[in-house]
């Protein structure tokens, strides 16, 4: 069991790596919304949006496949629905990770008066993407209008005012401190393109997420450590599943840090996992924020 969960994990590191060196961001796509609409992936048949790893994963095999769609399925549920995946097709490897207890350790815990210790593993299972499929019901593809970039723009304004973070305006660089629990981007005018203000904002509002009295993320790191450049990991995807959940394309902010993510990678085959973990996290903060209080935030997990 433990070969099978450290050589998943390699698996797809390697893969993630692999874009790195190539110099590309598996979190900033070439998208084309004429093709397919930047969202955030989901299951087709259950609705759950996937989070952490499986975003990464999951937008990389559905721009390289040049999908319409940002919906998936496993082979038992496209017949389970109905459908079939058609003959030929290769599926995308996606993850999900849990802890259990083993039943020596509960017993013993148990003994002790303790708490029993848990093991994580890793199960790996195969999806396809709707575009693979045939015979399956209307209305199982998802969204396939561009989102309204008004609309877009909207919404992120009311997280922003939502999160009650002390949020201000000014000055020629954007930034979280931590010490102090505020937020600097300077203003709209010094942007080029409007919307780059509202990525970079979402940025350092995924800073502040992982803040104390909230995500509790080390936030210690000092410029230019390998922690400072995995919580900059940490933000940067926070931004950019934050985005896709809008409407927003995802943008890179630091790619000067890619050799230390890259460095970091290398050093930790779960390092990634994690960093992906802590922005699905940080975006679902982002976002329930501008939820109302009656409505519930989705469940969104790594299984099909």
């Amino acid at each position: 069991m433990k070969v099978e969960r450290q050589s998943l994990y390699g698996e797809v590191t390697a893969r993630i790596i692999a874009e790195l060196e190539e110099g590309r961001l598996p979190w900033v796509q070439p998208w084309d919304a004429a093709t397919c609409p930047c969202m955030m992936p989901a299951n087709a048949v259950t609705g759950r949006a996937y989070s952490g790893i499986n975003v990464l994963i999951l937008w990389a095999a559905g721009i390289g496949g040049g999908f319409g769609s940002q919906r998936w399925l496993t082979y038992k549920q496209a017949a389970g629905v109905g459908g079939n995946v058609r003959r030929g097709e290769k599926g995308t490897v996606v993850c999900y990770a849990d802890r259990f207890t083993p039943k020596d350790e509960a017993a013993k815990a148990q003994g002790e008066g303790r708490e029993a210790r848990t093991v994580a593993f890793l199960k790996r299972f195969i999806v396809f993407n709707f575009d693979q499929c045939e015979g399956l019901p209307k209305g199982l593809e998802g969204p396939s209008a561009v989102p309204d970039p008004v609309m877009a723009v909207a919404a992120a304004d009311s997280i922003i005012t939502a999160t009650g973070a002390d949020f201000r305006i000014g000055g020629d660089r954007a930034f979280y401190a931590p010490d102090e629990d505020y937020v600097q981007v300077p203003p709209q005018a010094l942007f080029h393109d409007p919307i780059n203000w509202y990525r970079t904002a979402l940025h350092e509002l995924g800073h502040w997420a992982g803040g104390r009295g909230r995500l509790e993320r080390d936030q210690s790191g000092r410029f230019g450590s390998m922690a400072y450049a995995t919580e900059e990991l940490a933000a940067e995807m926070t931004a950019a599943f934050t985005c896709a959940s809008l409407g927003i394309q995802p943008t890179v902010r630091h790619s000067d840090y890619i050799g230390a993510w890259l460095e970091a990678m290398r050093a930790d085959e779960k390092a990634i996992f994690r960093a992906a973990s802590a922005a699905s996290k940080g975006a679902d903060y982002l976002l329930a924020c501008e939820l109302l209080p009656s409505e519930p935030l989705a469940s969104r997990d790594g299984r099909a």
